[in-house]
């Protein structure tokens, strides 16, 4: 396993948030029998994972099009990442997007956008307008993540019941607290890189 590709699960874990998404997950899924839970968590996690790979593959060519440079699409993302991290470590009553929900959920809100949310695509594309020969490397997190996602949100009920709601709550902080530092990390980075083309393009 190389760098690359731990730093980037590691990465995705934190914005994709499994373990901060369980109480989420099962408020939404009260008014789901309890016999089709699975499988609608599956459903909503193949559908998060075709999107967030959609980005991924073709977020560069979007970009191009819409004459998006990679210095806001970072500063874009890190003030997303921050405001999502934020709603993580402070609590807030409705949750991290909102988690009201009377039905089974289909696409939204839980494929998008707790799975696969804002900070999660602009990451996906980020990644690979940064860095667009690792695509393979990054596909493979995303992948390695997604199936960490299902596999954690299938087994909500009994993790929840095994580690006890205070440490899911104490453990989606402190992924809150690192989000936090790897938003600020971004948003320096797109700003650095917006103050050293503006000196090439005011330089005679």
């Amino acid at each position: 396993m190389n760098d690359e590709f731990l730093s980037a699960f590691v990465l995705l874990v934190l914005v994709i948030d499994p373990i901060g998404n369980l109480p989420l997950v099962s408020s939404l899924l009260k008014q789901v029998e309890r016999s089709r839970r699975a499988r609608v968590v599956l459903r909503e996690c193949l559908i998060a994972y075709v999107i967030l790979v959609a980005f991924m593959f073709g977020g560069k060519g979007f970009l191009e099009l819409i004459h998006l440079s990679e210095s806001s699409l970072s500063i874009a993302g890190g003030v997303i990442l921050f405001m999502t991290a934020i709603r993580m470590v402070f609590r807030s009553p409705e949750g991290v997007f909102g988690d009201a929900l009377d039905h089974e959920p289909f696409i939204v809100p839980l494929a998008i956008p707790f799975i696969a949310g804002p900070s999660a695509l602009a990451t996906v594309m980020l990644m690979v307008s940064r860095e667009p020969a690792r695509i393979v490397t990054w596909a493979g997190a995303l992948s390695a993540v997604m199936a960490l996602t299902a596999l954690v949100l299938v087994s909500g009920e009994r993790i929840e019941r095994l580690i006890g709601e205070r440490t899911v709550e104490a453990l989606k902080r402190l992924m809150g607290l690192i989000l936090t530092a790897i938003a600020v990390q971004m948003l320096l980075g797109g700003i650095e890189r917006f103050v050293q083309h503006a000196k090439w393009v005011a330089s005679p």
